[in-house]
């Protein structure tokens, strides 16, 4: 269920809160769906109590979920969550084109850069991606 990868340089809370959003946004976890307790996340994955204590944390404060006090953790509606992401991805790709503009990039370079995901084929498509 949540995959952690000890060679990845991302912290453990990171990699929990990331595999908990990947199972909200493929509908593994679904509106109002409990999550397991810390305890019980801890004893799955073999990981401290707190870390996961700290996911969650995360996860409430970026509103993926919502917490009732002597009940549990669970999953905000699906609607309001996808608007979130889509926030989130958003601003995460906005830093990326300000970075491949500062390198330099024209607007045409840039539409060639997500024609080439959009259509693999093009230009090489996914199959150049990161083989630099």
């Amino acid at each position: 269920m949540i995959k952690i990868d000890n060679n990845n340089p991302k912290a453990i809370y990171e990699q929990i809160y990331d595999e908990i959003v990947r199972l909200i946004m493929s509908k593994v976890f679904k509106p109002n769906d409990k999550l397991p307790s810390v305890r019980e996340l801890a004893s799955m994955t073999k990981i401290n109590p707190n870390t996961i204590q700290k996911a969650y944390k995360y996860l409430e404060d970026d509103n993926y979920i919502y917490s009732i006090k002597g009940v549990g953790n669970f999953v905000k509606d699906a609607e309001e969550l996808r608007n979130l992401h889509m926030r989130n991805l958003k601003e995460e790709l906005y830093k990326i084109i300000k970075s491949l503009k500062e390198l330099g990039l024209t607007k045409d370079e840039l539409i060639k850069i997500v024609n080439e995901f959009i259509e693999p084929g093009i230009e090489g498509g996914e199959s150049n991606v990161g083989s630099k």
